[in-house]
């Protein structure tokens, strides 16, 4: 019996700061025009909720929600898995390291921002050319993670793989795969808020449907309101995504946690 208690101990020590905080942030930005900060700089949260409430019950915001988390997912998955592969690959052979990592360090350098106009002049306004601005920034975090952890495995454990005779499929499966998995969520973690970036960035471009176009129209509007109720929407879809991505990290390389160092109390 003693144990629930101090799991909600337990949870309570972990909510109650944040949630402390949310109230504390929250309270001053609702008190904030009332305070002689104008409206159309930061509006009331209480209009910010209604006009959240509206776009909600109207249907705009879910439907534009559903558009631009597509775009990204999509996105994340091409681009996180195409990362993983090629990192594999170049790891394995020098050859095709000195053939390509030139190229990649190349494409890199560029502002992806820079490539998205291009990208909508090949792949047209629709949900292609957001999808494929969003594997690109998604691509190069999973990618530079993936190579490190590809390449930092113990030579011990190759020795041990060669005494065995096993063969590189099973040396990749059994040693450098599951090696890589802690540096390669570490990539994910930050594709995955990337891809929402990128899919963004392809509907400021050009887009008819999506968060990042209804974002412009209530700019040109002068929507203020709506604009925040936007920007909420985002960063809880982007929290959600990081947080799911978190989940999956503790759930598949539960060994690899950071062990908790002990804090001074202040």
């Amino acid at each position: 019996m003693t144990e629930r208690p101090a799991a909600f101990a337990r949870a309570a020590a972990r909510l109650l700061p944040p949630a402390i905080t949310g109230f504390i942030l929250l309270g001053l930005w609702e008190m904030a025009p009332r305070l002689g900060v104008s409206p159309l700089l930061i509006p009331p949260v209480s209009d910010v909720a209604w006009s959240l409430y509206r776009g909600i019950v109207n249907g705009i915001i879910p439907i534009a929600l559903a558009v631009t988390l597509t775009e990204a997912m999509a996105g994340f998955v091409l681009g996180s898995g195409a990362a993983i592969i090629i990192a594999a690959l170049i790891t394995r052979s020098e050859l095709l390291e000195r053939a390509v990592v030139p190229y990649l360090v190349a494409l890199q350098s560029l502002p992806k921002v820079a490539l998205a106009p291009l990208l909508v002049v090949w792949l047209g306004f629709g949900i292609s050319s957001k999808i494929a601005i969003a594997t690109i920034i998604s691509f190069f975090p999973v990618l530079i993670n993936a190579i490190v952890g590809f390449s930092t495995v113990e030579s011990e454990k190759l020795e041990l793989m060669r005494s065995l005779v096993a063969s590189r499929w099973q040396t990749f499966r059994i040693v450098l795969f599951p090696n890589a998995l802690p540096f390669i969520f570490a990539g994910l973690n930050v594709a995955i808020v990337f891809s929402v970036t990128g899919a963004l960035v392809g509907e400021f471009v050009g887009a008819t449907e999506g968060l990042g176009t209804l974002l412009m129209q209530m700019n040109y509007n002068m929507d203020v309101s709506g604009m925040y109720g936007v920007l909420v929407v985002l960063a809880v879809m982007g929290a959600t995504l990081h947080g799911l991505v978190r989940l999956l990290h503790r759930r598949l390389i539960h060994w690899a946690e950071p062990e908790k160092v002990e804090r001074t109390p202040v």
